[in-house]
């Protein structure tokens, strides 16, 4: 089931494979819907229509009581539906004074007010709890208030650094663990701390830390199993000029104290960062455009290289199974659907003029969609099969406006994993693939054959694992560096033991014959001489290729499968001369 508002109202759009407007829930058809929540579970829904808070029970498709709260703009349920919280713009009174508190905890059941705070800013309005309710927390003032078991009258512990900015608490069962940061000031770095809740005694209590340079505010991601947080640290400005977008960099913490910066092969923007709901990988997308996506491991190493193309943006499917790599916004709206396991292409939709994506639940389904007030043209939403079969499609009137469209959620276990389809399902829509579009071309070369060319040579995918029966890892940047040099002296030693089982033909020899007339090596067989031979140009093209690649040129595929047959090629080359 999913909710849509918009200019028409509020209503509700069973799933698949139905389509239909639910029955159940009643259209609200106000114009002045503002905000919409489902609880973590699925059960309950709420939304404010400009005059009251409403709460739906979706189970049992019925009205619970209502608050009289006509200008809340924000709307959360805790984990297990007890409370609701509620957020409305702060105002100060005519006088100057103090304004009344704008954020309110409702309990579910009853109705009552548990407690009313100030809260002057909308972001990070909603106060965090663990996922079993035991705990509850917010800012306030650079401090971290903790509150236990729902008893919102007693701050039951505090956590105070210096400034903190921002915290998230880690999902899932008890010990919870709190991650921290502290903006830098003064030439001192940021930082971001983890702690184990209630243990905040100080640097020597928390968990692991993290120190960077270059912050002005993070994003702070948790796995689902609490082991690791992956950190984006963003500037407001590259300094360097090389990027409209400021700068990032990527850090990896984990709680047993371990932490890494990730390297990024491509320089540029970092759009994306998720993790897969395994907990043992994450996906990364960035660089400059055509961007790269790249699967890393717990160590930061990669895993797959999907190499470049039209993208910003990651999406692993609840299961973990499936990754969808897409570009919206600015770009097309290309998806890659990728089965994770096996590292293949599934299907290749394009869902143009997109502004929101999210998998159903069920792993299997897709909706994306175009919302005002990003686009006002061509609203509407579509589901998508993942194997790149659009199964429904609906645009609003041309008049009117669609503002938001979600899932359902459901808690994880309801719907079991099922094997990866390749095969597209069948579908009563036609192919939603546009047309290609023309590039333009001048009068003059209009009737004159046409020439390809592009700004950049796309890469293409990469498995970055070891192969079977090796467990070497992917080598460093100085690893590579020492490689080449070793090989470069090897090659050079057996010039030189070549030259020298040379000099006995050569001093028989007539003496006044130049050096380069005499065959470079002779064994008195033509074929292995010409064998040594090819063996030696092979070589030399090899180091010209190793030459330009250390000058910054990009090689083509086949160049790089040449120096990847070059420890072959030797030990081939030594095999011969030692038969000489």
């Amino acid at each position: 089931m999913k909710p849509v508002r918009g200019s028409e109202g509020l209503y509700m759009v069973n799933g698949p494979p139905a389509f239909t407007e639910s029955t159940a829930f009643q259209r609200d058809s106000g114009k002045n819907c503002k905000a919409v929540t489902f609880s973590k579970d699925g059960s309950l829904f709420a939304w404010c229509n400009g005059e009251k808070v409403n709460i739906f029970n979706v189970t049992s498709a019925e009205l619970l009581p209502s608050f009289d709260l006509p200008k809340v703009v924000c709307l959360e349920f805790s984990p297990k539906n007890n409370v609701l919280a509620t957020w409305q713009a702060y105002t100060t009174a005519k006088d100057g004074t103090a304004g009344v508190p704008n954020l309110q905890l409702y309990d579910v059941k009853t109705g009552k007010c548990l407690k009313s705070f100030i809260q002057k800013k909308m972001q990070n309005w909603c106060p965090c709890w663990a996922d079993d309710e035991s705990i509850c927390a917010r800012n306030v003032n650079n401090e971290v208030h903790f509150f236990e078991n729902n008893n919102f009258n007693t701050i039951a512990n505090k956590l105070h650094l210096q400034k903190v900015n921002d915290f998230v608490l880690s999902p899932g069962a008890q010990p919870t663990k709190v991650a921290v940061y502290v903006p830098g000031s003064k030439g001192a770095p940021s930082f971001v701390r983890l702690y184990q809740y209630p243990n905040f005694g100080g640097p020597q209590s928390a968990l692991a830390n993290k120190s960077f340079f270059k912050a002005d505010k993070v994003t702070m991601l948790w796995n689902k199993k609490a082991t690791a947080v992956l950190v984006i640290a963003s500037t407001e400005v590259d300094k360097t000029g090389a990027s409209y977008y400021g700068e990032q960099t990527l850090h990896y913490i984990a709680t047993n104290g371990e932490s890494a910066v990730v390297q990024l092969p491509k320089n540029g923007p970092i759009y994306d960062v998720v993790w897969n709901p395994n907990s043992v990988e994450f996906c990364a997308v960035y660089g400059f455009m055509p961007a790269k996506a790249t699967v890393f491991n717990l160590k930061c190493d990669p895993v797959f290289d999907f190499g470049t193309g039209p993208r910003n943006a990651a999406y692993y499917s609840p299961h973990g199974h499936i990754l969808v790599l897409a570009g919206f916004g600015n770009l097309r709206g290309q998806m890659e659907v990728w089965d994770v396991k096996n590292y293949k292409l599934v299907s290749k939709p394009v869902a143009s003029d997109s502004t929101y994506f999210a998998w159903c639940p069920d792993g299997e389904h897709i909706v994306t969609a175009t919302c005002a007030p990003r686009l006002r043209v061509s609203n509407g939403y579509k589901i998508w099969h993942y194997t790149g079969s659009l199964l429904h499609n609906y645009e609003v009137p041309s008049n009117e406006e669609m503002w938001q469209v979600f899932w359902q959620p459901f808690l994880d276990g309801v719907f079991p994993v099922k094997a990866v389809k390749y095969q597209a399902v069948p579908s009563e829509l036609p192919s939603a693939e546009p047309k290609p579009a023309q590039a333009y071309r001048p009068p003059a070369l209009r009737n004159k054959p046409v020439t390809s060319s592009k700004l950049h040579e796309d890469e293409p995918p990469q498995n970055m694992k070891p192969q079977s029966g090796s467990s070497e890892k992917p080598l460093s940047k100085t690893a590579l560096k020492n490689q080449k040099k070793h090989e470069a002296k090897k090659a050079a030693k057996q010039e030189a033991k070549a030259d020298g089982n040379q000099e006995p033909t050569q001093s028989s020899a007539s003496q006044s014959t130049p050096r380069s007339a005499v065959p470079a090596v002779t064994s008195g067989d033509p074929e292995i001489d010409k064998k040594i031979k090819n063996l030696k140009k092979k070589l030399k093209a090899i180091e010209q290729l190793k030459e330009q690649a250390a000058a910054g040129k990009q090689l083509e595929k086949n160049q790089l499968e040449k120096i990847q047959k070059e420890t072959a090629l030797l030990q081939e080359l030594e095999d011969l001369e030692l038969g000489l």
